[in-house]
């Protein structure tokens, strides 16, 4: 048996999902109130889970970027106690699609050890699948069909008429050991042609999970996609500083709709890329009226509609149809079916400068996260949390000066050249231009607010001198 590597690809930013899930803190990582789950898990922590049930020895390399870096190391410790070295992260220099991710995963795989007969396995991180023994078995087939140098891709066997997938068409003829040869790939159709893909039965929808042998794999990328080939023949520092010249093309448009050796192998499962806030709504059981209604929620004559709501009471009365999702600093309301439009308000906002695309009110940083509470004009109030045993960068701001008021745990603060202890309902002021590191040395979470002053506020006003996170 061949060793097997996962490439788990974790940089997507899910702007389907906006408001929850934004740029700087994609939908992979979020924690959704999920059924079924008996603790809140991410999709990215669910995906590690299902295919750390791989019965022989595999190894797993986590495709993502620096941003995501800390999200990915801080969830890992979350599900294990102590993760063994088998988990390794590679950091994309620039944003260029999953063609380039993916043959980058496998270069740096092969700079690890890899051999080009091993098996590489391909998953998103953001899918939700049921039952994970079931797909643990589909895995051990797939690596079985691709050591005969296929690339194999997982099609999942429709339910319904969805138009929000892209699909695969099988080759029925060439049946063989469970797997069809890909006869074309199609893209998202419209109602009446996915009705047709179901009444023919040999379209599967494309789940974007994939197994090829590293050999395979280069020989099939070179041949459609050569401005690639620099990623298998050139220095690993070449290959990071060209990175950003590769195109900006899918796995599926470079390789799989051209390439001869692609089979599909039909799931039969529960599989859903949680894509659009609809594919989440079929998700849950519905109450009596088709409604999900999920936080604090009000409904008076309310039928077939997805409610989400974060803190503040939502009323509805009298609508139908309709999706509803709220946060600390937006609130979406659409018609359902028009949900996969979402990324056209985010592209609005990025287009407008408006943080809302990009940031929520609270971000996750390495040591813990802050919420901004209130800003106004020369100042900005935050909450910090500061996790056990974490602490900031030793840095100074020059616009800003800044008050931290203790409310729980005990900080260690130093401030110029002075080092002391702040405990809960105690405070220290921060001057500007001055050097100054907050630093969690107890057991429990640290919280503090913070009070800024100043004529500039923002977070490039960070000059930082040391850093146990390398920023």
């Amino acid at each position: 048996m061949c060793q097997v590597n996962f490439l788990i690809l974790a940089g997507g930013s899910g702007t389907r999902l906006w408001p929850l899930s934004r740029k700087n803190f994609p939908k992979q990582f979020l924690k959704l109130p999920l059924p079924n789950s008996t603790q809140p898990e991410s999709f990215f922590q669910k995906t590690l889970k299902r295919i750390a049930l791989y019965p022989d020895d595999a190894n797993f390399y986590i495709i993502t970027n620096e941003k995501y870096k800390f999200y990915i190391l801080n969830q890992i410790k979350e599900i294990w106690d102590n993760p063994d070295n088998s988990f390794d992260t590679v950091l994309e220099p620039a944003s260029r699609n999953t063609a380039p991710a993916i043959a980058l995963g496998v270069r740096y795989a092969l700079e690890k050890g890899a051999s080009l007969e091993d098996v590489f396995v391909v998953t998103p991180s953001d899918h939700l699948i049921e039952p994970k023994e079931k797909f643990v078995e589909y895995l051990e087939r797939a690596v079985e069909i691709a050591e005969k140098g296929h690339i194999v891709t997982f099609g999942i066997k429709p339910t319904k008429p969805e138009t929000g997938y892209g699909y695969i068409k099988a080759n029925e003829q060439s049946f063989q050991d469970g797997y069809f040869k890909v006869e074309r790939f199609v893209e998202k159709p419209d109602l009446e042609t996915a009705r047709r893909y179901l009444e023919e039965g040999n379209y599967f929808w494309n789940s974007g999970m994939f197994a090829f042998s590293g050999k395979t794999f280069i020989e099939e990328l070179k041949t459609y996609l050569p401005e690639a080939s620099i990623i298998f023949e050139k220095p690993m520092e070449e290959v990071f500083q060209r990175f950003s010249d590769l195109p900006d093309i899918s796995i599926d448009y470079a390789v799989m709709e051209k390439t001869n050796k692609a089979v599909v192998l039909p799931l039969s499962l529960y599989w859903s890329d949680i894509g659009s806030w609809e594919s989440l709504f079929e998700v849950f059981e519905k109450d009596e009226k088709g409604n999900l209604l999920l936080g604090n929620v009000l409904d008076l004559d309310v039928r077939n509609s997805f409610v989400f709501g974060d803190r503040r009471l939502i009323a509805l009365l009298g609508v139908k149809d309709l999706v509803v999702i709220e946060t600390e600093d937006a609130l979406l309301i659409t018609r359902k079916g028009e949900s996969q439009r979402v990324r056209e308000v985010v592209k609005e906002l990025l287009k407008k400068g408006r943080s809302e695309a990009e940031e929520h009110l609270t971000v996750y940083r390495p040591w813990g996260s802050y919420t901004v509470l209130e800003e106004g004009p020369r100042y900005k109030i935050k909450r910090i949390v500061v996790n056990p045993g974490e602490k900031l960068s030793l840095q100074l701001h020059h616009h800003r000066s800044e008050h931290w008021i203790v409310v729980r745990g005990t900080a260690k603060v130093r401030i110029g050249d002075k080092e002391m202890f702040v405990h809960e309902n105690e405070s220290v002021y921060v001057p500007k231009s001055t050097l100054h590191r907050l630093e969690n040395p107890g057991k429990i979470p640290l919280e503090i607010i913070e009070v800024q002053n100043g004529e500039y506020l923002e977070e490039d006003d960070i000059v930082r001198m040391d850093d146990i996170y390398g920023r």
